[in-house]
């Protein structure tokens, strides 16, 4: 990977592919590699970004206040990117919606997959899931704690582990301890969320969602698709809350013409 340093650490990236820029921003569990299925296919027509949020895979976590937004911003500077395709993941469907926000000028079009939304009134599933990890990590035990994110985040509320595809789990449970570990320097350092008019929101927006997703994220991805306009909303019915993981392919069919106007 290469790296783009700034006095907080350094931030790591890879780029693959040719062609219009698309920048793919992982989810809070996960790092860059959660697109390997999905980047390979994009980048037959597109420059592929792909970078570890601060805190995450091989980026340093932060030793000062930062915003995701400017890390962002700076990355596309530092590659020469003017415009840019956003597609993000869960919390990195947060960050794309603050960029586009923050930076409206510089987003050609914006992808949403099962992104949060701040001050959601969460339901009691999603609290007794927080509580859990937080005692976890309170009580020192790591290893319980990226098992209460894998069941939440990888299971999910709607299937067995004998229905997720073989070897998932094992591929997310370093990027997963990873972020764990940084979460206390990131929560610290992390400067939050922009809180800016959805409606202010012009470029073309895709909002999708797992049919097998926690319900809250379910309901939330209809509330972005409302509250963007013209944006559309898809649901991926055999995909939990990682879709990139759960359903590549199907996400790629629907990505490629999408990204391509």
């Amino acid at each position: 990977m290469l790296t783009l340093a700034d006095d907080l650490g350094h931030l790591s990236y890879v780029v693959s592919g040719d062609g219009p820029p698309v920048v793919l921003v992982h989810a809070g569990i996960a790092d860059h590699r959660m697109w390997d299925a999905v980047a390979p296919s994009l980048a037959r027509r597109h420059t592929v970004i792909r970078y570890d949020l601060r805190g995450f895979g091989e980026s340093a976590p932060p030793t000062g206040p930062f915003r995701e937004t400017d890390d962002l911003r700076r990355l596309l500077d530092h590659l020469g990117h003017e415009r840019v395709r956003l597609v993000g993941a869960s919390w990195g469907g947060r960050v794309a919606v603050d960029f586009t926000l923050t930076h409206p000028d510089r987003v050609h079009a914006l992808a949403l997959l099962a992104p949060p939304w701040p001050g959601y009134d969460w339901s009691a599933e999603m609290i007794a899931y927080d509580e859990a990890e937080t005692a976890a990590l309170a009580a020192g035990d790591l290893d319980t704690a990226v098992g209460v994110n894998l069941d939440m985040w990888v299971r999910g509320p709607a299937r067995t582990w004998d229905e997720v595809a073989p070897g998932v789990a094992d591929r997310l449970r370093g990027p997963l301890r990873t972020s764990l570990v940084n979460q206390a320097a990131v929560g610290e350092h992390s400067q939050g969320v922009t809180n800016g008019d959805l409606a202010t929101i012009t470029v073309p927006t895709l909002v999708a969602t797992g049919g097998l997703d926690v319900p809250d994220f379910r309901a939330i991805g209809r509330r972005y698709a409302a509250a963007v306009p013209d944006a559309t909303l898809v649901e991926f019915p055999t995909a939990g809350h990682l879709i990139a993981v759960d359903a590549p392919a199907e996400l790629v069919d629907v990505l490629a013409p999408f990204l391509a106007e």
